[in-house]
Order: structure tokens, then C-alpha cells, then sequence
């Protein structure tokens, strides 16, 4: 149990739990073992070549794109998967290709981010179930890009309620139980480089991720002394199917624009498996922050070497740029 010396005093309940599943055990060791004492079984070894063997992830956001490729590597790490969306089809797609790669077993929920009743009814299922998630990956998001001026209420409201919210959500629902079980664990925040990188192009969206990694921040000072990381991965330019509901404010015509954006993702050709080992790696590691991609990785050092540098190449609207190479 990874327990510090003080755990009867600050963890008293979870103390008697664990005592009580390890008489359970004893008495009935025939009965499937809880996942805790399966790896307390394990030896240093073992834990050492396949740390995340037995470990149960939650992934939101899974029916494509990062994290469908998310949820595949940790199948292969050996992991069990809880994975959530509101597209089920994908979802049902992304639970095939983690079972033929060895996960320890899939299931399945469909799940609107936004809306904290239907993650805390999740979660309680879970209870009864498998139990509290080791690892949670917060991936589900939406994309938004044009000038701030020429965004719509509804369109600010929605890319703060999946990418903001959706994240908080999952944070406060699962973040309390990871506390309260004391075994310690992992979140792991899907961000942006657009979090630290302003853009005349993505406002609305770099707001969203900038609040996600101040969250995750401030949860990780939180949740430290119970053991639990907080990781935010902040990819840069990845090729994943975002820009499909991507919506872009103030565009003559949005889907030529969608079109050519899609063009310059393909050309960039960073693919979301990248991302996805950088998730998993995160998971393990602790690391506060990921970034992901060369550009990314530049604008992090940049945000704290040369911040009046990003904010003059900020006024440059790439998207306007892409259409024009397109054309």
C-alpha cells in the first residue's frame, strides 16, 4: 500500500478498509482479489517492468482522435479502461482496438462532460464496480478558432463548457475520491500549447486550456500530500479529426478554412500515438507540465525567456495564411 507512516491518523477509514480486504482475503483466497491487493502482491520486479499492469484508467474524450490513441497505450501497458463519450459509435471502435492489444478489459459509458451530475452518477457507478479509476485522463475537448470580437455567446459558452468545465468535472468528482481512497494515483489534464501561446487565431480556445493548466496547477498543490499527481500535457499541433466540429468565428466561408487548417495539420503530420505515449509517461512520471511537439516545447521556454517575442508573433492570423497557401 503506498502509505506513509502517519495513515492512521490521516487516513483512518482507509486504513480499516484495507486491513478489512486483506482479512477477506486470507479468509477467502479463492475470491478475485481488489485490484489494491493484486498489486500489493506483485513483486518490486514486476511493478518495476510493467508499472501499469492492473492499473485502471479512465479516459474521457476516447472515441477518437488523442484519445482513442490514449486508451490503445495503456492497453498495451496492460491497463484496464473505462472510456467515455458522446459518441458511442467511436467509442465502440476505440474499445475494439484496445482489446486486441492486450487490455485488461474494456468498458464503455457514454458521458457529456458538462454535466457534473451525469460524471458524479458515473463515478458512484464505479464504486460499485471496478472501483475508484488509478489514473483519469480529462482529453475531452472541442476546438474553437477566429477573433475573439466576432464570437458568439453560445460559442464561447460551449468551448468553456467541454474544455473548462468538462475538466473541472472530472477533476472534483474523481480528484476527492483518489483523496479520500489514499492509495495515491494520477490526473492527467489534456491542455494546449495554446495555454501559454497567444494567437490572434485561437482565443477562445487558448483560454479554455490556459484555465485548464492554471486548474491543474493549483489541484496539483492540493492533492500532493495524499499522493495523487496532477500532469497537464499541452500538445502542439497534432492531426486528429478536432477540426471536423471545430467552429471558427467571423469566417466568410468557414469550411474552406476548415479545409485548409485540416491541410496544414496533415503536413505537419505529428500524430495523436505521440501524444498518447506522452499521456501515459506523464501518468508514471508525475511531470507537472508536458509539452508536446517542437513547437510547443519552444513556446514553453519562450513564455518564460521571450514573452514580448509571443505576443508580437501573435498578431499573425495563421489561419488566414493557410487559406492563402490552399488557394
Amino acid at each position: 500500500v503506498p502509505a506513509g507512516h502517519w495513515v492512521p491518523l490521516t487516513h483512518p477509514e482507509a486504513l480499516a478498509r484495507w486491513i478489512d480486504e486483506h482479512i477477506d482475503a486470507v479468509r477467502h483466497p479463492e475470491a478475485p482479489r481488489r485490484r489494491g491487493l493484486r498489486r500489493g502482491a506483485a513483486t518490486p520486479e514486476d511493478r518495476g517492468r510493467a508499472p501499469l499492469a492492473d492499473a485502471l484508467v479512465l479516459i474521457t474524450g476516447a472515441g477518437r482522435g488523442i484519445g482513442r490513441a490514449t486508451a490503445v497505450a495503456f492497453a498495451e501497458h496492460g491497463a484496464a479502461l473505462v472510456l467515455t463519450d458522446v459518441d458511442t459509435d467511436g467509442l465502440a471502435r476505440t474499445a475494439e482496438l484496445a482489446a486486441d492489444v492486450g487490455s485488461a478489459g474494456v468498458e464503455v459509458h457514454r458521458l457529456d462532460v458538462t454535466d457534473r451530475a451525469a460524471t458524479e452518477a458515473l463515478a458512484k457507478a464505479l464504486d460499485g464496480s471496478v472501483g475508484v479509476p488509478d489514473i483519469v485522463v480529462l482529453n475531452a475537448g472541442v476546438g474553437a478558432a477566429g477573433p475573439f470580437l466576432d464570437t458568439t455567446l453560445e460559442d464561447w459558452e460551449r468551448t468553456m463548457a467541454v474544455n473548462l468545465d468538462g475538466v473541472a468535472n472530472g477533476c472534483a468528482v474523481f480528484g476527492r475520491r483518489l483523496r479520500d481512497r489514499a492509495e495515491g494515483g494520477a490526473i492527467v489534464t489534456v491542455a494546449s500549447a495554446a495555454a501559454y501561446l497567444p494567437s490572434r487565431a485561437t482565443p477562445v480556445y487558448g483560454t479554455s486550456k490556459a484555465a485548464v493548466l492554471a486548474l491543474s496547477a493549483n489541484l496539483r498543490a492540493e492533492l500532493a500530500p495524499h499522493g495523487v499527481s496532477v500532469s497537464a500535457v499541452c500538445p502542439g499541433i497534432v492531426d486528429t479529426p478536432i477540426l471536423t466540429d471545430t467552429t471558427f468565428a467571423g469566417a466568410d466561408d468557414p469550411d474552406a478554412v476548415r479545409t485548409a487548417m485540416a491541410a496544414l495539420y496533415r503536413r505537419r503530420g505529428f500524430p495523436p500515438e505521440r501524444v498518447a505515449d506522452a499521456i501515459v509517461a506523464a501518468a508514471v512520471s508525475g511531470r507537472a507540465v508536458v509539452p508536446v511537439t517542437a513547437e510547443a516545447r519552444a513556446a514553453w521556454v519562450g513564455a518564460h525567456v521571450t514573452p514580448g517575442l509571443l505576443r508580437r508573433l501573435a498578431r499573425i492570423d495563421p489561419t488566414a495564411t493557410a487559406v492563402r497557401l490552399r488557394s
